[in-house]
């Protein structure tokens, strides 16, 4: 180390493990995997399949600017922009400094628009934005939700049409009730818990580029999913389960995360940690062992919709968080169709879901964001086209695997399929309904390996290795690394499945990047150009940029003790997969997380997603109902408005393709 160790802070409740199980964890895995190993350096994958970490570092201004790395047979990678791209780099454009400023910086020769900000009518003639936040919940059902996150761009139409109108449908994670009502939320009431409902879920909005700009549209499509909106369950864990039943008809989709879409054109919202909307006054409440293995608490995350709603009080109606932490299916283009909670998908803090095919069967990655948890797998059983012909779902019949990690840089897929291996009635298992409303306990029964936070997975569309976030960890008793204990930057791992085949159930795994400041941690590569903390946010464009968002904690952002002083706000960067190369891409205002990224199918506009600027931050202050402002006043700057989530549209001058 060529200072001192950061702290890591445990302050975010996703940075707490609920796991007591005595699964091995994935430092462990690493730890030994790497004894075998000299150091974490760059390279790509070796003859043996297996893969190596990719050298971090280069990034640098100058295009002349390379970074080599060692492959796992000590051989000399290739250098950062050149090779593997016949030529052609893959990234070019002029890196971003790192910044502490409340603005949103892209590259020279990039413009930016901001597009539908909270508060937006998702469809023209709606309910204007109240910049003092008096909107009623009946306008905030018509307006765009709160905290923007995961998104997919549907084009409506073909060739240039279809690049410049489509469908926009985007995830609202969870709300910050100091900036959602006038007089924030010291006290609670049913009009305020039903705005707050109407402020979650996923907005589908229209929009077209007209004369140089997007803008919303009139849509027949456009439409809100809300924490009210009523839903259905498909799949092993049918509506009637006795476990669902509830004093109110299954409503609502809530803390919707990242995001994916589906082959056949439908968006797949995730619902995260639903665990912080359930409370209970009574104190004759307990908690069961599912309840602590979930992080549901008599107290909840602080919303205190309970006093307001029974629906949230867990002594009067205990069987409604099983309603949450699925998978939920949303036809963008039919309003009228009601969102599906696909089931087979498994209940946990699901962070995304990205959805592949692989012999012609559906496949998708989802990771359950929290210390300690899982990495997991659907495969569909057989054609997808075939299930559809058939009018069923091809992700209501398949089998749910979670993710064993081994020393030796391999990996094994276990089922989570009721009558296999410790997963018997013997032990509990009542049937197949059972092992999915206990997805982290049945994960725990199998032995998966615990991570440091599974966020975001993404397929690589050049070669098919798969990628994974890993947020930040508090580290292990009896740890070595993970690489690092604690972990407060975190990493990326890629795997590559056998024979590069997604329903396979083995695989070859090892480290891409370690992300971190050279400052406090020397086996970390990244310059002033590619510094960065706690990757969050991931995703391939079809060129095959891997880009990055990150999601440093306001707890530390800024922050010496914590080792993010030189980091900056949170960004997005992008990395070149096959040299190494990473680049910082854009840094936004302060508060915020950089999340949600999507693109046109030519690549010339790029969407991204601005998550709670303004939001309390030890480094710069705390908002409140008088001073919404503190932290931050992007995007409209107003002296007398708030900070708000939005959209913002990335393009080129010159109309060439992002990032090239």
């Amino acid at each position: 180390m060529s200072a001192q160790r950061p702290v890591f802070p445990e302050i975010d409740p996703d940075e707490v493990s609920s796991n007591s199980s005595g699964n091995r964890s994935f430092r462990e895995v690493v730890e030994t995997r790497l004894s075998r190993r000299d150091a974490l350096r760059g390279g790509t994958a070796a003859a043996a399949g297996f893969l190596v970490a990719a050298g971090a570092g280069s990034a640098a201004a100058a295009p002349a600017a390379t970074t080599t790395g060692t492959t796992a047979a000590g051989s000399a990678a290739p250098a950062a922009g050149r090779g593997g791209h016949g030529g052609r780099r893959l990234l070019g454009f002029e890196p971003v400094p790192v910044s502490d400023t409340d603005e949103f910086t892209v590259p020279s020769g990039y413009e930016t628009q901001v597009l539908i900000p909270w508060g937006t009518p998702i469809r023209p003639g709606g309910p204007t934005w109240r910049k003092d936040a008096s909107n009623s919940a009946a306008d905030q059902e018509r307006q765009v939700g709160m905290n923007h996150d995961g998104m997919h761009f549907f084009p409506l139409g073909r060739g240039r049409e279809g690049n410049e109108r489509g469908l926009l449908v985007l995830n609202h994670e969870y709300v910050d009730q100091t900036l959602l009502f006038p007089d924030g939320d010291e006290e609670m009431t049913a009009e305020k818990v039903a705005k707050a409902l109407a402020a979650h879920g996923v907005s589908v909005v229209e929009i077209e580029r007209r004369r140089g700009e997007w803008r919303v549209v009139d849509s027949r499509r456009a439409r809100r999913v809300t924490g009210a909106t009523p839903v259905e369950f498909s799949g092993p864990v049918r509506g009637s389960h006795p476990r669902l039943r509830s004093n109110n008809e299954p409503m609502g989709t809530l803390n919707n995360c990242s995001s994916g879409a589906t082959p056949w054109g439908t968006y797949l919202t995730c619902e995260e940690n639903w665990n912080n909307y359930f409370a209970t006054e009574d104190a004759s409440w307990e908690p069961t062992e599912e309840h602590a293995r979930y992080g549901v608490t008599n107290e909840g995350g602080g919303f205190r919709w309970h006093l307001a709603d029974p629906r949230f009080d867990l002594a009067a109606n205990p069987n409604e968080p099983n309603r949450f932490g699925w998978i939920v299916e949303i036809d963008p283009n039919n309003p009228d169709a009601r969102p599906v909670k696909r089931t087979a998908l498994g209940r946990f803090k699901h962070e995304g879901c990205t959805v592949t095919e692989s012999r012609g069967r559906v496949v998708a990655y989802t990771g359950d964001d929290q210390d300690g948890d899982y990495i997991y797998k659907f495969v569909g059983d057989g054609q997808w086209r075939l299930q559809r012909l058939m009018g069923r779902s091809p992700l209501d019949h398949g089998t749910l695997y979670v993710a064993r990690f081994e020393d030796d840089g391999t990996g094994t897929w276990l089922p989570l399929k009721h009558g296999t291996g410790a997963l018997i009635r013997e032990n509990g298992w009542a049937d197949q309904a059972d092992v999915l409303l206990r997805t982290r306990q049945a994960a725990d029964a199998v032995g998966a390996t615990k991570m440091d936070r599974p966020e975001w997975i993404s397929v690589n569309p050049k070669n098919h290795d798969v990628y994974c976030t890993l947020t930040n960890g508090s580290g292990w008793e009896n740890g070595g690394v993970n690489p690092r204990t604690p972990n407060p930057y975190g990493h990326i791992i890629r795997w590559t499945e056998h024979r590069r085949d997604h329903t396979a159930t083995t695989f070859a795994w090892d480290i891409f990047l370690l992300a971190g400041d050279p400052a406090y941690d020397d086996r970390v590569e990244l310059d002033p150009n590619s510094v960065f903390g706690s990757p969050d946010g991931l995703w391939f464009d079809d060129d095959g940029r891997l880009w990055i968002q990150t999601d440093v904690s306001n707890s530390s952002q800024h922050l010496a003790e914590r080792g993010y002083d030189n980091i900056g706000n949170n960004q997005m960067l992008a990395a070149d997969p096959e040299t190494g190369e990473v680049r910082r891409f854009l840094t936004g205002p302060r508060g915020c997380e950089i999340t949600g990224v999507t693109a046109t199918p030519d690549q010339r506009t790029l969407f991204v997603n601005v998550q709670h600027p303004g939001e309390s931050t030890v480094a710069f202050g705390e908002p409140t109902p008088d001073d919404p402002r503190v932290v931050s006043n992007w995007p409209d700057f107003d002296p007398e408005g708030r900070p708000r989530s939005a959209t913002v549209a990335i393009r080129r001058r010159d109309g060439g393709i992002i990032g090239a």
